[in-house]
């Protein structure tokens, strides 16, 4: 079996692929179910977020293109549209890569906290819909620990930076007063919530919440004295607000040129500042067409980004020490796991050939044998059964010159002076 990584993120894809290949809540259940009826996919997680898709899975050595199919044909993609963004990592390079996802190495923000919950949400699913046996979870529970030394034993997790934080952060170079800026959010999941944060300790205090269920709007507006709507309330809001940052989980634009225009108009043309953190993406891309429209979405926020990477670097450093160290215990675990598996296909091979004796020698037995003769041929058939397949590999060793093999087995099969009975 073979462990494979494989995806796509902000690195490698435009966000108007990675919201094509982007899996929604809706859409994860029956993705994980197709995903393990692959003939060759034995076990299978998936991580979607607004930076990557990656699926991580124990396959046979042919599964990584049938995956690659797959994913294609699930999105609706064609293969060639596809390939040229996507990436594969296999067995210690797999590990190696989640460990560094899980602590936000490969983020665009380094070290941003944010994906260790998103992966650990994947790897819940995963466990749901019966997409984990031992090699995913046994990768999942070691990475999750190693995560944990690397937030505990390095600054990389020291005033955490999030996507939400670059948002604010460029926002606020945008406006001379940025006090005085209304801002309006869309959405109001955990993303939103950091950028309402955010904005509150940068000095906004006048923010709209709105979100697709009134009553969550209500409970995170609560949070920092906000206004809540529900979603069709936008237009309204939009002429009020000179910064929108959106995130939401909707599978179509929530925004679009038309609701931008009127809200211009309202406004006499007054500049609104927007960031689209959100894929697939909340706010159509005309609407950056307007003049008097700023729209951002994530791939824009890199100086930003690389502000942070420069201050983080040395954590990041110390951090990629510890994912090789737990690297190589993942690997030495995984080595005693295969170990474990043969030692348990061969006592069970000789625990068969003991019953086999037994119930003859019972038998004989039965029948009146001589008990002193049942035990000699009992000894004497239990042995040479045992020996048997293991004097025949030694034979075709010799007959091979494998010394390999013979210098291995005289390891495993004879005693040591200090182990002799």
């Amino acid at each position: 079996m073979t462990l494979l990584a494989l995806g796509i993120n902000h690195r490698t894809a435009t966000v108007a692929v990675r919201e094509r290949v982007a899996f929604t809540p809706a859409q994860l259940e029956s993705a994980l179910t197709q995903l393990r009826h692959i003939p060759q996919v034995h076990e299978a997680a998936v991580l979607s977020t607004c930076n990557r898709t990656e699926l991580y899975c124990v396959t046979e050595p042919s599964g990584e293109r049938a995956i690659l199919d797959w994913l294609s044909h699930f999105h609706g993609l064609k293969l060639e549209e596809l390939t040229p963004c996507a990436y594969h990592y296999l067995d210690n390079d797999a590990a190696r890569h989640l460990m560094r996802v899980a602590v936000g190495l490969d983020s665009m923000v380094l070290g941003e906290p944010q994906i260790l919950g998103q992966l650990k949400e994947a790897y819940q699913s995963a466990r749901q819909a019966s997409g984990l046996g031992g090699e995913l979870e046994l990768l999942f529970q070691h990475t999750f620990s190693v995560a944990k030394q690397v937030r505990t034993r390095t600054g990389i997790g020291q005033n955490p930076v999030s996507v939400a934080y670059a948002a604010v952060s460029l926002a606020s170079r945008i406006f001379e007063d940025f006090a005085r800026a209304r801002a309006l959010l869309i959405g109001a999941g955990e993303t939103i919530e950091l950028v309402a944060r955010h904005l509150r300790e940068a000095g906004v205090r006048d923010m709209i919440v709105a979100n697709r269920t009134r009553e969550r709007a209500e409970l995170l507006a609560g949070e920092f004295d906000a206004e809540a709507i529900s979603l069709n309330e936008i237009p309204d809001a939009l002429a009020r607000s000179d910064i929108v940052i959106s995130s939401t989980a909707a599978p179509l634009p929530i925004l679009g040129k038309g609701m931008a225009e009127r809200a211009l108009k309202k406004r006499r043309h007054r500049p609104i500042f927007m960031v689209d953190i959100a894929v697939p993406r909340d706010i159509e891309p005309e609407v950056g067409d307007l003049d008097d429209i700023f729209l951002y979405t994530v791939d824009d926020l890199n100086e930003v980004i690389q502000e942070n990477r420069r201050h983080r670097q040395a954590a990041a450093d110390q951090a990629e020490a510890l994912i090789e160290h737990g690297v190589h215990v993942w690997l030495h675990e995984r080595r005693i796991r295969s170990g474990g598996e043969l030692i348990r296909r061969y006592r069970d091979r000789a625990s068969e050939l003991r019953e086999l004796s037994e119930r003859q020698a019972l038998a004989r037995l039965a029948r009146g044998e001589d008990p002193e003769e049942v035990i000699r041929l009992l000894a004497h058939q239990l042995t040479n059964r045992l020996l048997h397949h293991p004097t025949v590999a030694l034979r075709e060793a010799s007959g091979s010159e494998r010394r390999d093999l013979l210098s291995a087995a005289e390891a495993l099969l004879l005693d040591s002076p200090s182990t002799k009975i």
